[in-house]
């Protein structure tokens, strides 16, 4: 018997997708190309799959991001205006780092949701005019679904557990029946926004980004405090352990940074973001490891922007060894929102037959990765 046919046929001529993504304050504009494969490709039918059974070039990944003061978030409204100023300079810098038209695009892929309205809405504005101008078919993509979707082709993972961790997702998830099923999630905020939410309550920088800042702020921490650890069986909980920690910076013991002659009762900032990710990615790691003897799998693929936080990949990893498994990860220029992710999901989906209609292509902020149709997989 030979192996099993993928449901994805591979591409008979090389086919150029572009992604438009600002589903939040990253606006990222990407090229991709999916080619035949190679006679004397030696992949295996997982691996394929993986890979989307073609051989994948990323062309072009640009991306500019919407950075507010310290302490500040950002908004709709503005984060819009800043896609809206940005787009055109981010295409055309795109474009000329592929050596591409969009003459030559075969569809133009975009952001469809979850995410922020106005930032939504005005990507796929351009995405729409960019079909109609060029008269190109346009295909609406699950922002999650892109994520996960990227992580596969990087990785080449074949099927794993996917944690899913960014600014306003958090989910752990496995493939099933063409859907990617969702097995446990936030019950409140993401680890992301929570994050976020505390490096402004201690005035970190935004640039290049809060999480990043708390995870370089973490690594000078000594104390592990005492927060709140909230599962609830495949969920979680993160609004009582931000509380929490806020609280601790309003002790007469907290110093925004540390001293020789400090006490040992001092707690300083970098105390604190050590002991929230510590507690944080401790539940993310118990609930994974909950979903992988579930499915009984031992590959564990960790995508999003907290995706690229070396210390969860860490400790996701000890988890994994012990069960004789592996953690798979992508660095920032993937793990962080981007184009290329929209444009790969979106010619994947392509390639299978789906299109937008231009009557359809709305955009709708809350759009589950379970809702979408996974057909291009076995």
């Amino acid at each position: 018997m030979g192996p099993p046919t993928l449901p994805l046929p591979p591409p008979s001529r090389p086919l150029l997708a572009i992604g438009l993504e600002g589903s939040a304050n990253k606006l990222g504009i990407g090229l991709i190309l999916h080619s035949p494969l190679s006679p004397s490709s030696s992949l295996s039918p997982a691996e394929l799959s993986a890979v989307g059974n073609a051989r994948v070039e990323i062309l072009a990944n640009i991306r500019h991001t919407f950075v507010t003061p310290p302490g500040e978030g950002f908004q709709p409204g503005e984060t819009g205006r800043h896609h809206a100023q940005w787009i055109k300079e981010v295409l055309a810098m795109a474009l000329r780092t592929a050596g591409r038209k969009l003459e030559e695009v075969d569809c133009i892929c975009f952001t469809k949701g979850p995410g922020m309205g106005a930032p939504l809405q005005t990507v796929a504005l351009v995405a729409r005019t960019l079909s109609i101008m060029y008269n190109k078919p346009l295909v609406g993509v699950n922002h999650c679904v892109g994520h996960i979707e990227m992580g596969r082709l990087i990785t080449v993972s074949p099927s794993p557990i996917v944690l899913y961790v960014s600014g306003g997702n958090s989910q752990v998830i496995a493939y099933s029946r063409k859907r990617y099923r969702i097995f446990g999630e936030t019950l409140d905020i993401a680890v992301g926004n929570c994050l976020d939410r505390f490096a402004r309550v201690i005035g970190l920088s935004n640039d290049p980004a809060p999480g990043y800042n708390i995870e370089q702020e973490a690594k000078k921490g000594k104390k592990l405090l005492s927060l709140p650890y909230q599962t609830k069986g495949m969920d979680i909980m993160l609004g009582g352990i931000l509380t929490a920690t806020e609280s601790y910076t309003r002790s007469p013991s907290y110093r925004p940074t540390s001293s020789s002659s400090d006490s040992e009762d001092i707690i300083t900032a970098a105390d604190l973001c050590f002991s929230l990710q510590e507690h944080i990615f401790s539940m993310l790691v118990e609930i994974t490891e909950r979903a992988m003897a579930h499915v009984g799998s031992k590959e564990v693929l960790i995508v999003g922007g907290v995706g690229s936080n070396k210390r969860l990949q860490e400790m996701m990893g000890v988890m994994c060894k012990e069960r004789g498994g592996s953690v798979y990860g992508t660095d920032e220029r993937f793990c962080i929102d981007n184009g290329i992710m929209i444009a790969h999901a979106g010619l994947l989906s392509w390639r299978m037959g789906f299109e937008t209609e231009l009557e359809k292509s709305t955009c709708t902020q809350r759009f589950r990765t379970d809702q979408v149709l996974v057909d291009w997989r076995s």
